[in-house]
């Protein structure tokens, strides 16, 4: 028997509560295998007496039908750790993306929006998570900030349905307040009103859900990570040392051992300055390849890099992302970065293994009195 073996026979296990096979979840672990025993820890997440004898006989059997009935065989069961649950995974969609930058203004949720639509225009199946629960701007560049969501009922449970606009769908915390109004909420209930967005929205199958998160590195993010797992990260940023420095921060906290997502890469957003009257000229107002060389200090790609261009705001305000113009610019800017994008995260997906959700406890706010 080898490890291969063993896998694949306990691959017929099926976790009662989650209804997939304990392999595929993931749940198996510290595999011992010598010339006639075996042992391991599967992990479940109803640790009852009962539920883990069902687990012990399930697995034995397991080994016994498909490897032979010349081992012995120990297994371990333990319970599953909260932070751990498969419930919060998301198993219609396949890759989950933060768009984040350390600082505001450098124009994330720009390339977030046009990255949505370009994935659709690609022909991929696209969500869009409005994270920015108190700056929400999905629905003024999707031209949908009239909408208010309705619910449907999913196999008994009410889903929130997103609005949809060129491909993509869309939830945004903007949809459930007047255009002008103000959400002023304290941090607990922002992460309640993401998570409600998040998993009780009917999303479909999709092959991205884009999430663009808030500036900075708070409550939000660290919601996001325990919540679910992240295919990875894309950090936004403008050439200019003090966005980069931000963006730096950014980089770390998605490198902390704790959190552990992997960096995509890096978009640098308005990289130049290019006037409609001279198309081939270049003026670099925020500095030159800031971005680039923080990408190389990083050892992580630099998915793209977009230009200043009048009209990228003008597309933006008009609801309509610039990549959907008919040949501009900027539109060859932003579906290199889609095309890079893609490519960036199919290398992750070959190479790295699946993103963990980060316990609960870390960097839980303590009470006072």
């Amino acid at each position: 028997m080898d490890k291969e073996s063993l896998l694949k026979a306990l691959s017929s296990v099926i976790e009662p509560d989650l209804q997939k096979d304990i392999v595929s979840l993931d749940l198996v672990s510290d595999i011992v295998i010598s010339t006639d025993s075996v042992s391991f820890t599967v992990a479940i997440q109803n640790a009852a007496m009962h539920a883990r004898k069902r687990m012990v006989d399930a697995c034995a059997f397991a080994v016994e039908r498909f490897v032979g009935k010349s081992f012995t065989v120990d297994v371990n069961v333990v319970g599953m750790k909260k932070a751990e649950s498969s419930q919060k995974v998301l198993p219609n969609i396949k890759n989950v993306i933060a768009v984040t930058s350390g600082k505001g203004g450098v124009g994330k949720s720009t390339v977030a929006s046009n990255l949505a639509v370009g994935l659709a225009q690609k022909g991929y199946k696209v969500g869009l998570l409005d994270a920015d629960i108190y700056g929400p701007s999905a629905p003024l560049m999707f031209d949908c900030q009239h909408y208010r969501p309705v619910s449907k009922d999913i196999e008994g449970k009410q889903m929130i349905v997103p609005a949809e606009n060129y491909g993509v769908k869309i939830l945004s915390i903007g949809f459930f307040a007047e255009v002008n109004q103000a959400v002023v909420w304290r941090g607990p209930m922002a992460v309640k009103a993401l998570n409600q967005l998040l998993f009780d929205g009917y999303w479909g199958e999709l092959d991205y859900l884009i999430i663009d998160s808030p500036p900075g590195t708070g409550d939000i993010h660290l919601s996001i990570v325990q919540a679910l797992p992240l295919t990875g990260a894309i950090i936004v940023s403008t050439p200019q040392d003090i966005a980069l420095a931000d963006a730096k921060k950014a980089i770390g906290m998605f490198k902390l051992e704790n959190i552990n997502v992997p960096i995509l890469g890096i978009v640098e957003n308005m990289s130049w300055f290019t006037p409609a009257e001279l198309p081939d000229s270049k003026y670099f107002i925020f500095g030159k390849e800031g971005a680039k060389y923080l990408a190389e200090k990083n050892n992580i790609p630099l998915l793209g890099e977009i230009p200043l261009v009048q009209g990228i705001r003008e597309s933006g305000d008009a609801g309509r992302p610039a990549v959907l113009q008919q040949t501009s610019l900027s539109k060859d800017a932003f579906m290199l970065m889609c095309q890079n994008i893609i490519e960036s995260i199919d290398w992750r997906n070959k190479n790295i293994q699946p993103t963990k959700v980060v316990p609960v406890e870390y960097g839980q706010p303590k009470c006072s009195t």
